[in-house]
């Protein structure tokens, strides 16, 4: 029986399409951060090899600081610094506009009340490519409360980045958890059912399917989010007892890193 559970984030448990999402955040972060030093196609490519960096992460640093430094040697140190600090700024003032992409389900918190109820971990196994603050702010789009989540996945606490094994096996390691006890619920066929390769159960949530490589989804448990929801109360026993906690907005996170 299950006892952990890891969620994706975007096109799981925040409905939407993940084009249209980066379309609208891209543009609307470029309207910000672009300055007279920096256009926006210099900025784009300066962060596209930031995120190459942070997926190609062997675990030597955290995700923010190989992005930071690949971001940095791009654009070259003056540039960049012109440019940094309005990422905080977007995340704080202007993110939320981008939440008119995203289509919440109400079923979705109901979903998580159960899993607590039960007794169950939640780990919030998110591409770890954002900040804190952008993280907990989709889930509250999504009609969640980061303090649901024993563990959250950013790019201040992870080292390593979908969809390299060594992602969920961090994950087990900070939770303590056993693979055969966890399952993994994602929308990414490339990206979420890797977890599968060391162990952990896994269930393709396909409302907003992302299959980039048209695999055959058939090796999967799958289906759309009320066959999520009656597979979940199948396999899911919650703990006997409740663990302490791994915060995942708090310093064991962060001093342990994902």
């Amino acid at each position: 029986m299950v006892k952990t559970l890891l969620f994706d984030l975007d096109g799981t448990l925040l409905p939407m399409d993940q084009d249209e999402f980066l379309k609208v955040y891209f543009g609307r972060l470029v309207r910000m951060v672009a300055n007279e030093q920096v256009d926006g196609q210099a900025l784009m490519g300066a962060m596209n090899k930031g995120v190459v960096a942070m997926a190609a992460n062997d675990g030597a640093e955290s995700n923010e600081q190989i992005f930071r430094r690949v971001f940095t040697n791009a654009l070259g140190e003056e540039r960049a610094a012109s440019c940094l600090p309005a990422f905080d700024r977007f995340y704080e003032t202007e993110f939320d506009r981008v939440a008119s992409v995203a289509h919440p389900d109400p079923k979705i918190p109901a979903m998580i009340r159960t899993l607590k109820d039960k007794g169950c971990r939640l780990a919030l196994a998110t591409s770890p490519m954002f900040p804190l603050l952008a993280v907990e702010k989709r889930l509250r789009w999504a009609g969640l409360d980061p303090a649901d989540f024993d563990l959250i996945t950013t790019y201040e606490n992870a080292s390593h980045s979908k969809p390299n094994p060594l992602y969920y096996a961090d994950i087990l390691r900070v939770m303590g958890c056993e693979a055969t006890d966890c399952l993994m619920v994602g929308n990414d066929v490339d990206e979420d059912m890797t977890a599968g390769d060391i162990g952990i159960q896994v269930f393709l949530l396909t409302d907003y399917l992302i299959n980039r490589s048209g695999r055959d989804i058939a090796a999967y448990s799958h289906g759309g989010l009320d066959d999520l929801i009656k597979y979940l109360d199948g396999v899911c026993a919650g703990a006997q007892t409740t663990p302490e906690p791994h915060s995942g907005h708090g310093d064991a996170a962060n001093s342990e890193g994902v």
